[in-house]
């Protein structure tokens, strides 16, 4: 099934996290946890509520996306953290009936599915009951005769599929007409030999096939049909009692109705039902819906201690949002990164943001989501026209950075260095031997002398007179981090990391002086 966004997608080794599976066809007040890394502890957050003022200006401009771009209906929303602050609509469900669109109508939202198939592996991963390095004819014994491109070729695994670099063909948009076949049929191709364009892990292809394959593991290794697996284990749990993969199953009342726009009217498609390729694009949601799942995704981040309390581990899913094949796109003034990883598409432009997403379009329906980990803010929008984009996604970004609310959330404070904060304020300002043999590494005064640290360090604090106020310790991770001693001159910023010892002692200490302007 298409994915909605040319996809350029980017891995990089180091990315903290970001995605929209950029498709090939048509895309604050910051909270901290406690010292223990439990459940997320909030400053008063004003990001929701300065999120609602936007809402006039995103519903007129839905609203006029949807005219110029011929779209009966689009649902859409925004989650923060785990709630979703706004949802919205514009148009119709059912151009016949005149039945408006609303935020409980269910869109078939085409290859957003992957995700969850991608999710239903990693259960039963993380259960024991299979690993991602599993030659995936292991499951599919029909895989066993497939004919590789190349006689070095390494056997197709789990994480080929995953990660779409089985060396399948990029399949749009064929694989949207095969969403309702049988299972037999998709054993049938099998068997009579797909026809590969690359060699395993030689490069990223996108394949509806590839996951079409996963779902079939899915019911083989759970023993139940992957769309009662995926919906027992992941929909329900999560509380998505009104998501389906069958569109007989959903009431007529909310069933979103797919268009095309042909010859200046909209055309009915045909709706599609149920079948093996339903494991890459078959699922039906609600905006209300699919939001439980966006703050799901959004709840990994940061790493921290407390009972896991979704249907996998907080670190599955940062791994699903893990890019594989790093790409760079150039285009345009700033550069983005790009990777698939498991059932999503990573981003980062040249501005450090980070983002996770994917597309969907299958005929009738488009659809998206992106979200920010670091922002803990998701958006999301279905519509009913065929592989059609369902929002000017630019305009929206504009929007919630406009009123302020894209802040990175705060990485938690341990106590080790917040202890070391303030032996550090001591040490500069009066200086000991017995606080320089608590705190300081072995290296500390042999990369600069004693004597010429004190000097500086005294020549600083005297051009910034009186401290008047240390600011809180901003951390970049668990062992390093800076803070500034505001003075009446000027400040003193200072920066600091500690060793990876039982006991981590401060290896490196930068202080700058800024006087005041």
């Amino acid at each position: 099934m298409k994915p909605i966004h040319l996809i350029t997608l980017l891995a990089f080794a180091c990315l903290s996290i970001s995605a929209n599976a950029q498709e090939k066809r048509p895309e604050g007040v910051p909270h901290k946890f406690s010292k223990d890394y439990q459940k997320p502890v909030f400053k008063k957050d004003h990001r929701a509520e300065k999120i609602k003022e936007i809402l006039p200006e995103l519903e007129a401009l839905m609203t006029k996306y949807a005219k110029e771009n011929h779209i009966p209906g689009i649902s859409y929303g925004i989650v923060v953290d785990d709630k979703l602050v706004i949802a919205s609509s514009t148009g119709l469900l059912d151009v016949e009936k005149n039945t408006s669109a609303s935020t409980n109508s269910a869109f078939r939202i085409a290859s957003m599915t992957k995700s969850f198939t991608a999710m239903a592996i990693l259960k039963l991963r993380d259960e024991g009951k299979l690993s991602l390095s599993d030659p995936a004819e292991k499951y599919v014994p029909e895989l066993a005769n497939l004919k590789y491109l190349t006689q070095d070729a390494a056997l197709i695994d789990i994480e080929n599929l995953l990660t779409m670099t089985a060396g399948f063909p990029e399949d749009n948009p064929w694989g949207d007409r095969q969403l309702d076949e049988p299972d037999q049929m998709l054993l049938d191709l099998i068997s009579q030999g797909i026809s590969l364009s690359n060699s395993p892990s030689y490069q990223y292809e996108y394949s509806n096939t590839g996951y079409a394959i996963l779902g079939h593991i899915v019911s083989k290794v759970s023993g139940q049909p992957y769309q009662e697996y995926i919906t027992d284990n992941i929909l329900l749990p999560l509380g998505m009692t009104h998501t389906y993969w069958e569109i007989d199953e959903v009431p007529a009342e909310k069933l979103a109705i797919g268009y095309r726009w042909e010859d200046e009217q909209w055309k009915l498609e045909p709706m599609l039902h149920d079948g093996a390729f339903g494991a890459m694009g078959g699922l039906i949601t609600s905006i209300e819906d699919f939001s439980k799942y966006v703050s799901f995704h959004l709840s990994a981040w940061p790493p921290r201690n407390g009972p896991e309390e979704g249907p996998i581990k907080r670190s599955s899913l940062r791994e699903m949002q893990t890019p594989q094949f790093p790409r760079l796109n150039s285009n345009g003034a700033c550069a983005i990164m790009s990777g698939y990883g498991f059932g999503l598409g990573i981003y980062q432009n040249c501005n450090g943001t980070k983002w996770v997403s994917h597309g969907g379009a299958l005929p009738g329906f488009g659809s998206n989501f992106r979200f920010f980990p670091e922002f803990g803010i998701g958006i999301m929008a279905f519509c009913n026209l065929t592989y059609t984009t369902p929002w000017p996604l630019a305009e929206i970004e504009k929007l919630l950075y406009d009123k302020g609310v894209m802040i990175p959330r705060q990485l938690p404070v341990s106590d080790i260095l917040e202890k070391r904060k303030d032996q550090i304020v001591l040490l500069i300002q009066k200086g000991s031997q017995e606080i320089e043999e608590s705190i300081l590494a072995e290296n500390f005064f042999l990369d600069q002398s004693k004597e010429s640290r004190y000097t500086e360090y005294k020549a600083m604090l005297d051009q910034a007179g009186k401290i008047r106020n240390i600011t809180d310790l901003i951390p970049q991770n668990q062992l390093r981090g800076n803070f500034t001693m505001e003075g009446e001159n000027g400040n003193v910023s200072i920066f600091f990391t500690l060793t990876p010892e039982k006991d981590p002692k401060v290896q490196q200490l930068d202080i700058r002086f800024k006087p005041k302007q």
